[in-house]
């Protein structure tokens, strides 16, 4: 479905962030890009969706590459929500949403009820209906970040690319964003997005591709990719991973520097204290 082939990407032709990558995302699937910051997580998404283009090599969707495809045709199949949007002073809620509808508008397609029904929707599934008609420059962090997410729902593509969708939400409404987009997935949408937290990606993602200096270390399903020793490859992080009593998914648990003081006091404690026991 999205095909990288040899792809290199860097800005405004410097060293390259992506090298030489090759990689193969399937359609109906949800996949994470997990890895340190500046591994070049975002920049992959901002080239597979062509906001990047290659120094060398190339993206393909079904077969088609992105950067001979005309931008609407594009924009009707693939969507992104790039990472910290912006959006002009004094537009409302509303108002952003519905410029995901504009890949479906042309002359002889003005805006339809079906629009404003699509709109409506992608509102409510945010539970922004009540904010429709204020400025998107007055909502909090979370809700800005739901207002962006809202719009890529709009455009109502078959595939999705987000760049850390659950910026600046509380816990709850970290799950509750990531429930939609595995509601979407089920539905028949294509889910490739950018998340920091390992659990998190654990949980809802059926593959994982973890980066790190523009390459991948390690892909596919959650058990295959976090594990201890990908961890420490890849973070430079020692951790443990035990099962997510709830989902029986792959648990991180980090240990870092003052765990490990722990866990050595924890050690001498226990080796004292069998030493102390009588033979």
């Amino acid at each position: 479905m999205l095909q990288v082939d040899n792809l290199s990407l860097s800005y405004d032709g410097g060293t390259h962030v992506i090298h030489d990558l090759n990689l193969t995302l399937n359609r109906g699937s949800i996949t994470a890009l997990v890895g340190p910051n500046g591994c070049g997580k975002s920049t992959l998404l901002r080239g597979l969706s062509r906001l990047l283009k290659p120094a060398h090599g190339a993206v393909y969707l079904d077969g088609q590459n992105v950067h001979a495809m005309k931008a609407k045709d594009l924009a009707r199949q693939l969507g992104i929500l790039p990472q910290a949007p912006t959006a002009p002073d004094g537009l409302t809620v509303h108002e952003l949403v519905a410029q995901g509808r504009y890949p479906h508008q042309s002359w002889l397609k003005q805006w339809s009820a079906e629009d404003e029904q699509i709109v409506a929707h992608a509102l409510d599934q945010t539970n922004l209906t009540l904010f429709a008609d204020r400025a998107v420059d007055t909502l909090s962090g979370g809700q800005r970040q739901r207002a962006w997410i809202a719009m890529a729902l709009a455009q109502q593509t078959d595939v999705l690319l987000l760049d850390e969708p659950t910026t600046y939400l509380d816990l709850a409404h970290q799950i509750d964003v990531l429930d939609l987009l595995a509601e979407l997935n089920e539905e028949g949408r294509t889910i490739i997005m950018v998340l920091h937290d390992l659990n998190q990606a654990a949980r809802y993602a059926d593959t994982i591709i973890a980066l790190r200096g523009g390459q991948i270390i390690a892909q596919g399903a959650p058990d295959k990719v976090i594990v201890p020793e990908t961890i420490l490859q890849v973070f430079g992080l020692e951790a443990d991973v035990v099962r997510d009593p709830v989902t029986g998914t792959p648990l991180c648990v980090p240990i870092g520097r003052r765990g490990t003081r722990q866990r050595k006091a924890s050690a001498a404690l226990n080796a004292q204290l069998r030493a102390d026991i009588p033979a």
